[in-house]
């Protein structure tokens, strides 16, 4: 198995690492959210509810797994018609999709970067929309 951790992404095996959100629609979200929060102790943010794990093989690396409740109608999910949208975690985005490119994989927009890692979307076979996310080091 390759090291991930190494700084030369290009020789990082391109593959998902994890589960990195999971996105659903609500009728309310902020009420969705209390109702979670007050039933199910989940600690809200802006976002959601942020759930944090360590990898087994690294313990000192702590891994984020996103919850959150979107509006019903909202056009983040597009243009899945599904109610729902999984986020996963990945090592050497760009190669993936290049990959995945090669394949005929329908990729819905560019990569995106931010402080928190790297950002695109797929389509996959059954028309659900994928988000793929390399977090940041």
């Amino acid at each position: 198995m390759e090291d991930s951790t190494n700084n030369s992404s290009s020789k990082v095996t391109p593959k998902v690492t994890g589960i990195g959100g999971v996105f659903f629609f609500s009728d309310n979200p902020k009420e969705t959210r209390e109702w979670y929060a007050k039933n199910l102790g989940f600690e809200i943010n802006d976002w959601g509810s942020t759930f944090q794990t360590r990898n087994l093989e690294r313990p000192e690396e702590i891994n984020s797994l996103q919850w959150s409740p979107f509006k019903n109608g909202s056009d983040y999910f597009a243009p899945s018609k599904k109610e729902f949208m999984v986020n996963y975690t990945v090592q050497n985005i760009e190669s993936l999709v290049k990959s995945l490119q090669e394949k005929g994989v329908t990729i819905l927009d560019e990569i995106a970067s931010y402080d928190y890692g790297k950002f695109v979307h797929i389509m996959d076979v059954d028309g659900n929309k994928i988000e793929l996310w390399e977090p940041a080091k």
